[in-house]
Order: C-alpha cells, then sequence, then structure tokens
C-alpha cells in the first residue's frame, strides 16, 4: 500500500486514555486548545452539517461547578460516594464539554448527526494524546442530566452532551488494560 502511514498506524496501536485523576496542569492555552479542536472537527459529518460544538471549561469555570454537581447528584438521591466522585471529575486542568446539537434535515437522521459528535469526541482525545497531553473521554452526572447541561452549559432544548473530554498534562502512564477479543466480536458473512 502506497499510502500506509506507520507512525500514525503504531499511534493508533499504543494509544491510550489518562483518567483525569492522572492530569495535571497546565493545560493546553487557547491557542493549542484551538488547534486541538481544528484537528478533532475533521470528523465523518454527513451533510457537512456540523451539529456539534463546544463548551470549554477552565479551572476557575471548574471550580465553580465541581460543588454545584456534588450538591446536584446527591438531590438525586445518590449516596456521598458518588457525588464525591462526581465533583473530583472536574479536579481536571481543562474539560472540553462536546455538544452535540443536531440540525434539521430531511435526510440525515438525528442519530447520524449524534455519531458524528462521538466521533469528534474521540478525535479530541486523540488530537490531545498525539500532541503530547494527556486526555480522557467521559460521561457522568454532568454529562448525562439535561437540567445541570441546561444551566451550567448553556444547552438549548434539543442539545445533550455526547461528552466530556479532560485536557492536561500526563502524569503517571495508567496502567494498561485487557483489550478486546477482535475474534470474538467479529462476524464474517458469506
Amino acid at each position: 500500500m502506497e499510502y500506509r502511514n506507520e507512525a500514525a498506524l503504531s499511534f493508533l496501536a499504543q494509544r491510550r486514555s489518562h483518567p483525569p485523576k492522572l492530569l495535571t496542569g497546565p493545560a493546553p492555552t487557547r491557542s493549542q486548545l484551538t488547534e486541538l479542536l481544528t484537528l478533532a472537527a475533521r470528523v465523518p459529518d454527513h451533510g457537512k452539517l456540523e451539529p456539534w460544538r463546544f463548551v470549554i471549561l477552565e479551572r476557575e469555570t471548574l471550580d465553580r461547578l465541581a460543588p454545584v454537581l456534588r450538591q446536584e447528584v446527591l438531590a438525586s438521591g445518590q449516596d456521598g460516594a458518588a457525588a464525591e466522585k462526581a465533583a473530583a471529575a472536574f479536579g481536571s486542568p481543562l474539560v472540553v464539554a462536546v455538544i452535540s446539537s443536531p440540525v434539521a434535515s430531511e435526510k440525515i437522521p438525528e442519530w447520524e448527526q449524534f455519531l458524528s459528535a462521538g466521533a469528534l469526541c474521540l478525535g479530541l482525545v486523540n488530537a490531545a494524546l498525539a500532541s503530547g497531553w494527556g486526555a480522557a473521554w467521559l460521561t457522568g452526572h454532568a454529562a448525562l442530566n439535561k437540567g445541570f447541561g441546561e444551566a451550567h452549559l448553556g444547552l438549548a432544548a434539543h442539545e445533550r452532551v455526547a461528552g466530556l473530554v479532560h485536557i492536561g498534562t500526563r502524569g503517571d502512564t495508567p496502567p494498561e488494560r485487557p483489550r478486546p477479543d477482535v475474534q470474538e466480536k467479529t462476524t464474517w458473512l458469506p
């Protein structure tokens, strides 16, 4: 194959997320983050609808929202451990909320537009990792609770959080985890 990119294949074979608890500061600068977002935006987007947008949560915002998130988790009936875990996720140096913002279309269904936002989440993680940052794509209460998103992330009624991408300086490398047996997950049709 003439166009085989060995460096990219090696990166993909070794890529691994860095849990937020292992991320430290500094976070990318606005200029560096803009470059990462530009790379991430090169995703499948049937119809060129751009059915997503970004909300950037810097340290000051994360510090303000962490106790609000803790209280909302408790108010939802979950225990203190769940509330602390939710709030601790906002300990990352920087979080990019990737918002699925579907566009009215007769040709492209909403679920396909949501997949584009999901692809963008992975693209952002990979762009950050390839640039030397640590990164992880998570959800949790802040992403899954529509009320939190509307009140604190500026979501419109038709929008939802596709993912929260945590980015910062890499700390310790997380241990390797078991990977799927692709043969067991694959069906070849005759």
